[in-house]
């Protein structure tokens, strides 16, 4: 708590200047050359000594805070001013998802979930909470049993060779449309005319 509000500076050598002294709690203090007394380097300014002293100590202890600061590392400063974050999002460019990609098939809970809803709407009419839903749906499928859920695991199975085939059939139309842009921007063989011709 005591060094709260204290202002600190770094001794040299005590060899190289025998001005500043270090007391055990870290304050810096500059002995008076004139009156022999050891200041607060902090309270120069308040030392009723001659001004000459008084400006001798202060030019001593500037030595020393400019000394600190140039071992400080300077920060780089960013190029542009927007916030990094901001500009994290705008150099990243994101990748445009092809509509015609087929979707990836829905988890077995998700297939659940749809059939619940059906049947909560037809429970509660009125109710459009949504969360409401939601959370009475993962209550449910926590409590079913593994043979209570191997209906929807089946029909994921299903939903997931129907993915794998429109995958292949898309991937396939993929490789065909690069082949043909690439045929495209291949060169066509020039013929070379030579001087007999």
């Amino acid at each position: 708590m005591a060094s709260q509000g204290r202002k600190r500076i770094d001794a040299v050598d005590s060899r190289a200047a025998s001005v500043l002294v270090r007391s055990r709690d870290g304050s810096a203090f500059a002995r008076c050359e004139e009156c022999n007394k050891s200041v607060p380097v902090a309270l120069i300014s308040m030392h009723s000594c001659s001004l000459e002293a008084k400006i001798k100590m202060n030019l001593d202890a500037q030595v020393i805070e400019q000394a600190n600061e140039a071992k400080k590392t300077e920060r780089k400063k960013p190029s542009s001013k927007e916030p990094k974050a901001k500009r994290a999002k705008t150099e990243k460019a994101k990748k445009v998802k092809d509509p015609n990609q087929p979707k990836r098939p829905p988890t077995a809970f998700f297939v659940f979930l749809d059939d619940f809803r059906k049947e909560f709407k037809e429970a509660n009419p009125g109710s459009k909470d949504v969360k409401r839903v939601g959370k009475e749906g993962g209550e449910k499928w926590r409590a079913m049993t593994d043979e209570e859920k191997k209906p929807y695991l089946e029909k994921v199975a299903e939903l997931k060779e129907e993915y794998e085939k429109a995958m292949a059939n898309y991937n396939a139309a993929e490789d065909e449309e690069k082949e043909e842009a690439d045929k495209e921007a291949a060169p066509t063989e020039i013929e070379e005319l030579t001087d007999d011709e």
